[in-house]
């Protein structure tokens, strides 16, 4: 349950019901790092009843990777690529590492894009997901945005999550800016992870401290006793909010066993979520099958392996050294199949 979010979760069930009926609609939800842009994506994922969902994010590591997030929300629907006309149909294959040749036109693989969806929209409506588009590579980010613009009676709606401001390629397009919690529900939502007593003061201190931020005032918390809340979550600095939240996760990784930390790096480092890359990665660096317990139970990861939110993408990628980060890209590159996926495997090692 959302607290708080009634408004946008109305906003996001009208665009899911125009999509449903054959109208496509586009909605970027902007917004500081832990107000909760990923749970309003993850709440309109379980309302999309019916819907073929795509999905896409952002990564801080993959910026320089031509078309990877394209790649990533368009994975499902490859089979589909021969319903295309030859010139965007090699376009996109070369894009995708599917096929050799030259650089594509970037207005090709566009309109690729665009026929896919509109191919796989025709059998039930669709919904793409885009989380982090802040980290979107250049070449997706443009590919996306002219999707958006192009899309007009499919039943499909794109949804896009980034922090503000919106990048240029999203510019113009219909946004929804998000903000901290009203007071009683921030209150509220603090409430609900405090152990013990906490007198209405300090309360208040924490929910005006955190603006409400719904991540802060989850994780800041934790781990600590209502004394030490009394006290503050530490110092004043100009740290920024999503600093000091990513350094809390830091700490929290620091207190797990090696092989688990060993095994968060591989699922940064490893964009697309392919559960057999990462377990194999994982055998080759030592990494044992029941690794990932102690990361479920501290929050920092779901059972299915991916994180908790993406700022512990960022805790995770910053907190190791860049010959710890080479030690796994070879791994990952060393699972890989040269012949099946050639330029992941190259991306990795380089």
């Amino acid at each position: 349950m959302l607290l708080g979010r009634a408004s946008e979760r109305e906003a996001l069930e009208q665009l899911l019901e125009e999509a449903r009926g054959g109208r496509s609609r586009v909605l970027v939800l902007c917004g500081e790092p832990g107000v909760g842009k990923t749970a309003l994506l993850e709440d309109a994922v379980q309302a999309a009843c019916g819907f073929l969902v795509a999905r896409a994010s952002g990564v801080e590591a993959e910026m320089e990777l031509p078309f990877a997030a394209l790649q990533m929300l368009c994975a499902q629907m490859l089979d589909r690529l021969d319903h295309l006309p030859e010139p965007q149909r090699a376009a996109i294959g070369t894009a995708f590492g599917l096929s050799s040749g030259a650089a594509p036109e970037q207005l090709l693989v566009g309109l690729a894009g665009l026929n896919l969806l509109a191919d796989a929209a025709r059998e039930r409506p669709v919904l793409c997901v885009i989380d982090d588009a802040q980290w979107l590579d250049r070449a997706s980010a443009q590919a996306l945005a002219f999707l958006a613009r192009r899309l007009l009676a499919e039943p499909v709606a794109l949804l896009f999550a980034t922090r503000e401001p919106a990048g240029r390629e999203l510019a113009g397009l219909p946004e929804l800016s998000l903000e901290g919690l009203a007071d009683d529900d921030a209150r509220a939502l603090l409430s609900s992870v405090i152990d013990g007593p906490l007198d209405n003061r300090t309360r208040d201190r924490i929910v005006t401290e955190t603006h409400g931020n719904p991540l802060a005032l989850l994780e800041l918390p934790r781990g600590q006793t209502p004394a030490e809340l009394a006290l503050g979550f530490g110092v004043p600095d100009a740290m920024p909010l999503s600093g000091r939240i990513e350094d809390h996760y830091r700490q929290r990784i620091d207190g797990l066993p090696v092989e688990t930390q060993r095994l968060l790096l591989i699922v940064a480092l490893e964009p697309l979520g392919e559960l057999a890359r990462v377990r194999q990665a994982g055998q080759l660096l030592g990494v044992g099958a029941d690794t990932a317990e102690p990361a479920v139970i501290a929050g920092l990861l779901e059972p299915n392996l991916r994180f908790h939110h993406p700022l512990v993408r960022s805790a995770v990628y910053r907190s190791v050294t860049p010959e710890q980060r080479r030690r796994v890209h070879l791994a990952l590159a060393e699972v890989t199949d040269p012949d099946a996926d050639p330029d992941y495997r190259a991306w990795q090692r380089a």
